[in-house]
């Protein structure tokens, strides 16, 4: 296996473990453990654990950007809802583990650590981003509101979901905001209906 490769898995399991079991609770044994490494081996990929998460951070924006582009071939609505299908799509690790972006910002928060900062980052790209999507159907003038509103059902949703484990309560409320969605949206721009997953 080549040194990239190997960093490329560390990376992998320590996202996975942050998201799992917190950021401060995942020791640098963890993630060795969990990619098969001896210490040595690891120290030579990362020195320290804030290293990890600076690479974690990264590479959460990169999928994020590129999840983002895959839907650029849908209209602003089929966009927008194909994010807020992301709780449905998740909604198993996320009635788990909460949402992977929140938990994390919360954490790093309380911790005050240096990276809240750029951990709040991958909040601002989805907030951006939205607000590109409403000033596309004509709604420019509140479209940053607009996205925050739809960032904040989405965090409640998820902060619910994770506390009930109710899923029919996530595809209830995916729903209404799907609803609310269409009275944001000019009737031409109304997306068709699109089956449960």
């Amino acid at each position: 296996m080549g040194a990239s490769e190997t960093r490329r898995q560390i990376v992998d399991a320590a996202d996975r473990l942050f998201y799992e079991q917190g950021f401060e609770a995942t020791s640098l044994a963890d993630i060795a453990r969990d990619v098969g490494l001896s210490r040595g081996n690891f120290y030579y990929h990362f020195r320290t654990k804030d290293e990890i998460l600076d690479a974690v951070i990264a590479q959460r924006v990169a999928n994020t950007r590129a999840m983002l582009k895959a839907w650029d071939a849908e209209s602003p609505t089929g966009r927008i809802r194909s994010f807020v299908h992301i709780l449905i799509v998740n909604r198993a690790k996320i009635m788990a583990y909460g949402c992977p972006v929140g938990t994390l910002c919360n954490e790093l928060a309380k911790l005050d650590h240096a990276a809240k900062d750029d951990a709040t980052l991958l909040f601002a790209l989805f907030r951006a981003w939205l607000s590109r999507q409403f000033a596309a159907l004509g709604r420019k003038a509140d479209a940053d509101a607009l996205a925050l509103h739809v960032l904040m059902r989405s965090q409640g949703v998820a902060t619910l979901a994770t506390a009930f484990r109710d899923e029919d309560f996530i595809r209830r409320e995916v729903a209404d905001v799907e609803a609310w969605l269409r009275a944001q949206c000019p009737a031409k721009s109304r997306p068709a209906s699109r089956q449960p997953a």
